[in-house]
């Protein structure tokens, strides 16, 4: 009986195994970047196929210069092994959802959790994995590698350097306009390329480049006190104040029935006198950008997360001016922001009742906010940060009752679901988003006795559902698509709230439609809760201009007596 045998592969040295390997790496992974290139403007086909191959030559060219050094016989079968693993990892991704890599991508790559890292795995995944990277990997661990002399190798190395920037003068010499043109109209070039966007933006992030530097915290509006309007004594609204800031996550403003949506998503809150806010920007298109941005006194155009992290924030300014502060997370984690102020994980308000498998619905961090509230009688501020919309798996993040808009999408590979489907899907978290929030409203209505209410919602960032094959979020600001950016703020108010601070709510209406950005939240919170400090900048206040000016000295200092 004759045993199969693999057939034996012909042994290469190791400068040909990696021009071997560069060409599967161009070739293989690199279908975003390839489509781009055939998709421009050409005055002919000719001319069309003649500077993608003239293309491919450069990238070619600039991998193979890198490889060739890399070159040697011990060293480039483990590096093929993971260049071809990682690349086939990465290329699903970008193909399936239309990401590009860049630093903010690559942040969420390591702060995402297990369970969100879970969501993402597939058969897709698995089966693209098996023919893109197991199989080609194999068949660079069976081919066999010629001993060559270090000395014939330094050789054979600098000829392949030679050659390689010699290949990248011809193609800068002879087409310098058609490259010029390319990477000023399509900045996202080289964010497409595998395997160098991963390896450039992983590699930083590893090596701590955007780890925070040593550096002294920075405190801003060590000034600042809580002083009430005399308003209250005049008005019989002399209660505390609570006032609930709710994160969103993921949600479209565009996908809000306030704003003008065709379908009913936002049923209870159309029952509840609120006011929603159409044309609000993100700072961001992540998390990890937008959550530590909109709670920054930076605004998007100066926003550094790591000068963020090392500056105070509006809940640290609000926590020196003995604002009562709670932030309660459903979500993967406040990025920094609630790192100096009390902050409650799921585990201390979920219950059994409020969770699905291994998903926890928002509405369990209604629960057990007796302690928060009996603390003091002083103003409270409580930050919810939802799970919101966040997918791929959007319809986990309902209960079946909020199942309402079907059939849905029930993978994580969206590529793979009608558009109907994923759309129903994300609406029904918008459906269950408008059912939490009328929950948080009818609960600060229940404690009116007691205090002066007010709910603030925003969400964080965006999302693409398919539009231009582009799903999820993380897009480079300037490339991003308005779907990532334009976000819903809602506002709602008890009538005592909006006396005890001369709030006109016909006022509030006539701005709805107003331009505004995250940059607006720091300073709005300042000027609702009554916070006089220095860093408060009243242009950015949007509620400034509804309060009547001889009723703003909530926000000059006034005598001690006057002061709380």
């Amino acid at each position: 009986m004759t045993r199969f045998r693999l057939p034996a592969l012909p042994a290469l040295s190791p400068l040909t195994y990696s021009a071997l390997l560069t060409l599967t790496l161009a070739l293989l992974y690199n279908g975003p970047l390839w489509q781009l290139i055939l998709d421009q403007s050409y005055p002919s086909d000719l001319k069309r196929w003649g500077f993608t191959l003239a293309f491919f030559s450069f990238i070619y060219a600039v991998l193979q210069l890198f490889m060739g050094m890399l070159s040697w016989r011990l060293l480039i079968k483990p590096l093929a092994i993971f260049l071809i693993l990682s690349s086939s990892s990465i290329s699903y991704f970008m193909q399936s959802y239309g990401i590009v890599i860049d630093k903010g991508m690559v942040q969420n790559l390591f702060q995402t959790d297990m369970a969100e890292a879970g969501e993402l795995l597939s058969s897709g995944l698995i089966l693209h994995l098996l023919l893109t990277g197991v199989l080609p990997a194999l068949i660079f661990v069976l081919i066999p590698i010629k001993k060559v002399a270090p000395v014939r190798m330094l050789a054979l190395q600098s000829a392949n350097l030679f050659a390689c920037l010699a290949l990248i003068g011809l193609n800068a010499g002879l087409l310098y306009k058609d490259y010029s043109s390319l990477f000023r109209n399509h900045r996202e070039v080289r964010n497409l390329a595998v395997p160098s966007n991963f390896l450039y933006y992983g590699g930083r992030y590893l090596a701590g480049a955007y780890d925070p530097v040593d550096r002294s915290f920075e405190v801003l509006g060590a000034d600042a006190r809580h002083i009430p309007s005399p308003l209250r004594q005049v008005t019989g609204t002399a209660k505390p104040d609570l006032m609930v800031v709710v994160v969103g996550e993921t949600a479209r403003a565009d996908h809000f029935s306030l704003n003008g949506y065709d379908r009913d998503t936002n049923p209870e809150l159309e029952q509840r006198n609120v006011i929603s806010f159409s044309q609000v920007e993100s700072c961001g298109t992540a998390t990890a950008v937008s959550l530590p941005c909109m709670f920054s006194f930076l605004g998007r155009d100066k926003f550094d997360d790591t000068k963020a992290l090392f500056q105070s924030n509006v809940l640290d300014v609000m926590n020196t001016a003995n604002v009562d502060l709670l932030w309660r997370d459903n979500n993967s984690g406040c990025k920094g922001v609630c790192e100096r102020i009390p902050s409650e994980a799921p585990k201390q308000f979920v219950t059994a009742a409020d969770c699905k498998g291994d998903e926890c619905f928002d509405q369990a961090m209604l629960n057990r906010l007796d302690q928060f509230l009996a603390s003091d009688n002083g103003p409270k501020l409580l930050v919810l940060h939802q799970k919101g919309s966040h997918g791929p798996a959007y319809y986990k993040r309902v209960p079946d009752s909020f199942q309402r808009f079907t059939p849905v999408c029930e993978s994580s590979e969206l590529q793979t679901c009608s558009s109907g489907d994923i759309v129903n899907a994300y609406d029904n978290t918008i459906l269950y988003t408008d059912h939490f929030l009328a929950s948080v409203i009818d609960y600060l209505k229940a404690k009116q006795a007691n205090y002066n209410t007010a709910m603030l919602y925003l969400s964080d960032h965006g999302e693409s559902l398919g539009e231009s094959n582009v799903y999820l979020h993380g897009m480079p600001w300037l490339l991003a698509p308005d779907a990532q950016k334009h976000v819903p703020m809602v506002f709602w108010s008890s009538e005592s709230f909006r006396n005890s601070r001369g709030i006109d709510q016909a006022c509030l209406q006539g701005l709805k439609d107003r331009a505004l950005s995250q940059d607006n939240l720091p300073h709005s919170l300042l000027g609702l809760m009554q916070v006089s400090t220095d860093v408060y900048q009243p242009q950015l206040d949007m509620f400034a201009g509804c309060r009547q000016s001889d009723k703003q000295l909530a926000l000059r200092p006034l005598s001690s007596d006057q002061a709380s």
